[in-house]
């Protein structure tokens, strides 16, 4: 069964906020390269989960009409 455009934008949430996590920690430890990339990469789901609610945004206001 497909996931909706809201359970897909809460997989990505939660991939930002991990990949958030993962840089601080590697961060802390004085690997800033990896730490660097890890934010990159939270930006990035960030971005996706954005994109991923206003999709089921959009869905749900067409779904009243």
């Amino acid at each position: 069964m497909p996931q909706s455009p809201h359970d897909r934008a809460a997989e990505y949430h939660n991939k930002a906020a991990h990949a958030h996590n993962a840089a601080a920690t590697a961060h802390g430890k004085g690997d800033h390269l990896t730490a660097h990339e890890l934010s990159q990469q939270a930006h990035e789901h960030s971005k996706k989960a954005f994109e991923l609610s206003k999709e089921a945004s959009s869905q749900a206001a067409s779904n009243k009409h």
